[in-house]
């Protein structure tokens, strides 16, 4: 059934490409990656590879400690989280949702596929080395994956409902998606939702061992495609309830649960995710002005969404995937494309993807390889995760945009 809209009240990010939306709209317009080579010792004592290097989205700058009353939560994923609220203005702009709705009626959704991991895994070399774990602060909770909600609770000073969502590169598009059911049910009148990931040992090996990683920059949709690119990025977005410039008009989520790392190949979960998040906002695919695509660069996952667009999306529909930009930046990559798509509404600006030479034959007549300049109405944003996890969000702009 469809549902109301939700008001996007502010939203913002950071990534590889700088702080906050002017430097992401920069980025875009110029067509400009954030990616660098990994230094041969970042993350772990050992080089994760020889040459050629290692490409990966960094955020730079998170060597600088948090505040000092924030020094209980202070890891790499929450520096890059505290950047992320000062951006834009969003810790402000949440505060006037506070004072609007009380602490108790904003609700705190937020996805991660590793949180402060990085910081244990510190403990433990540290352990290797000398015997016993390094001084901790007196916080048991950093070290777990709720480490992220209660250091935003704490931050922002909420006192609402709060989830942590974990479902690898879905976790924060299906933030959206819980979000909404809260405000619909009446369990919060608006919520802060996003997700935020950071570089650390056990993503880059892991996806390494996994033999994901690519040792360019990233190519997404290119037949010559050869893997991901890491990236990490802190991304977070304002919902309530009410008409506005910008609105989430519509979620579907799915689990097709083919198989632990590879999509179902016919996209099974990723359709059924596409048709109820239409169905929810009342739309058909040729409502939808512009896809901005998962698109990590894997032979799989582009082949089935390439499929799955072809299939279901009339030629010329324009579609992106930024990852060339960013990286692959996991349980941050849904709330990332949602700002992506965010502000392909409000400014008219649609993303080039960036790296690709040669599209996918899928692709070819929906692939953007530069920035394009073209009002849409409504837009699509796609997270699809390993074990099958996939959500779809639809916005649209309001009546007043």
């Amino acid at each position: 059934m469809p549902i109301p809209p939700l008001r996007v009240s502010a939203f913002t990010a950071v990534s590889a490409l700088g702080d906050g939306c002017q430097a992401m709209q920069a980025a875009v317009a110029a067509g400009r990656s954030g990616l660098q080579p990994l230094g041969r010792h970042d993350f772990g004592a050992r080089p994760l590879v020889e040459t050629p290097q290692t490409w990966v989205g960094r955020v730079d700058g998170l060597e600088l400690a948090l505040p000092d009353r924030f020094s209980h939560w202070d890891c790499r994923n929450n520096r890059l989280t505290w950047r992320g609220l000062l951006a834009d203005g969003f810790a402000d702009r949440v505060a006037q949702a506070v004072a609007r709705h009380g602490a108790g009626r904003v609700a705190l959704v937020l996805g991660s596929s590793t949180a402060s991991i990085g910081e244990t895994e510190d403990g433990y070399a540290a352990l290797a080395v000398t015997g016993r774990f390094p001084p901790q602060p007196d916080n048991r909770s950093l070290h777990t994956l709720h480490s992220l909600t209660g250091f935003v609770k704490e931050a922002l000073g909420l006192q609402g409902i709060e989830l942590s969502i974990s479902t690898a590169c879905s976790s924060s598009a299906k933030a959206f998606a819980a979000a909404e059911r809260l405000i619909r049910l009446g369990l919060a009148d608006a919520a802060v939702v996003g997700g935020v990931d950071s570089l650390c040992g056990s993503v880059l090996f892991g996806f390494h061992a996994l033999q994901l990683v690519s040792r360019e920059p990233c190519r997404p949709f290119d037949v010559n495609r050869q893997g991901i690119s890491i990236g990490e990025a802190a991304a977070f977005a304002l919902l309530e309830r009410g008409d506005g410039d910008l609105l989430l008009l519509g979620h579907g989520e799915s689990s097709d649960a083919h198989h632990l790392s590879a999509p179902d190949p016919e996209g099974a979960g990723a359709a059924a995710a596409l048709e109820m998040a239409l169905a929810r906002a009342g739309l058909t695919t040729a409502d939808i002005g512009y896809l901005h695509l998962h698109g990590t660069a894997t032979p799989k996952n582009d082949e089935v969404e390439a499929r799955l667009i072809a299939k279901r999306f009339a030629p010329g529909t324009p579609a992106s995937s930024t990852k060339g930009m960013t990286g692959h930046t996991l349980g941050a990559a849904g709330a990332l494309g949602a700002v992506f798509t965010l502000l392909a509404l409000r400014d008219g600006l649609l993303p080039g993807t960036v790296q690709t030479r040669t599209p996918e034959p899928a692709m070819a007549h929906h692939l953007l390889l530069r920035p394009v300049r073209q009002d849409i109405g409504c837009a699509a944003s796609h997270a699809f995760a390993f074990g099958g996890s996939n959500s779809v969000l639809l916005f649209g702009r309001g009546a007043g945009a």
